[in-house]
Parts: structure tokens; C-alpha cells; sequence
């Protein structure tokens, strides 16, 4: 184990390895003309449609968990690189739903072909994507995921003068 993680906590091996995992997409599909965050989306979108989903812009920032305002800004990056149409949902004319171009399933495809490969490289410390140790750090990740979030309670950076006081008294 690396000497600069050793001791680390899991929230802070979880973050080193989300941004490790995130540069290293980001490499493999800069070629494409893709970052991490806009392949997430089509990915996600591909797999959507391949299931018979049309989701709107609120469906896929609720699946990928990315903010809806960030979901919008990158579907309209991708609309003006020809990769994704937007238009109003049939039954919802504030709902945007978002389809795959002909060119965007192209790149997509591509794309997940390049992360797979991407993807076995990175977990074959773990027996690589089929292995039993892959599928269960995938199990112990996504019971992580389903903890639900809850605001914690706010905590001052700096003392109020009340508990400055309540520290001072005997």
C-alpha cells in the first residue's frame, strides 16, 4: 500500500480513487472528444435507451447523480457537438427529453468500448471485470451508495461568543 495512504480514512481512499478513476477516463476518451462527465451522460443514456427509456434531463441527472443544472449544460455542449438532440417531453412541456444522434451512438459506442477496456486494465488487482473480488467490491460499493444522504447539522468554523462564554465558565 502506498506510504502516502497508509492510516488514510475510507471517505478520503474513496475520493483519491474516484479522481484517479475520473482522470483516467477522461484521458481515454479526450480522443473521442468526450470528458468524464459528458461520457457519463451518453453512457448512461445508451443504456437507458437500449432498456426502452426515454428519460428526460431530470430522469438522467437522478441516475448518473449529477446535478440537473450540470445535466443541462452538458446535454446542450453535446446538442451543438451533434451527439444528442433535446426536445419537450409529450406529456410534460417543461420536461426535456434527450435522445442519441445517429453520431452520438456512434461515439458512444466507441467510447464504452474504450472505458471497458479502460475499466478491466484499472480492476485487474481485483481478478478484472468478471472477477468474484470485482463483483463484490461493485456489492460493498453500492451498499454505500444506497445510504441515504442526510444534511448534517450545522457546525460553526468559529465558536459563537455564546459557547466562547459557556467554555469560560467554572
Amino acid at each position: 500500500m502506498s506510504s502516502v495512504i497508509e492510516g488514510a480514512t475510507p471517505g478520503f481512499l474513496v475520493w483519491r480513487l474516484s479522481m484517479k478513476w475520473r482522470v483516467a477516463v477522461d484521458r481515454a476518451v479526450a480522443p473521442l472528444g468526450l470528458t468524464h462527465a459528458q461520457y457519463a451522460l451518453v453512457a448512461s443514456l445508451h443504456g437507458m435507451h437500449r432498456d426502452g427509456l426515454r428519460p428526460s434531463q431530470r430522469q438522467l441527472a437522478d441516475h448518473t447523480g449529477l446535478e440537473a443544472l450540470y445535466v443541462s449544460k452538458l446535454a446542450r455542449a453535446l446538442e451543438t457537438a451533434g451527439l444528442l438532440k433535446r426536445a419537450r417531453g409529450p406529456r410534460d412541456p417543461r420536461a426535456v427529453q434527450l435522445t442519441l444522434t445517429e453520431q452520438g451512438h456512434e461515439v458512444t459506442r466507441r467510447a464504452i468500448e474504450v472505458v471497458q477496456g479502460l475499466m478491466g486494465q484499472l480492476l485487474e488487482p481485483l481478478g478484472g471485470l468478471d472477477g468474484a473480488r470485482t463483483r463484490e467490491f461493485a456489492r460493498e460499493l453500492t451498499t454505500l451508495l444506497d445510504v441515504p444522504l442526510d444534511v448534517p447539522p450545522h457546525v460553526p468554523l468559529v465558536p459563537s461568543a455564546e459557547q466562547e462564554h459557556e467554555k469560560e465558565q467554572p
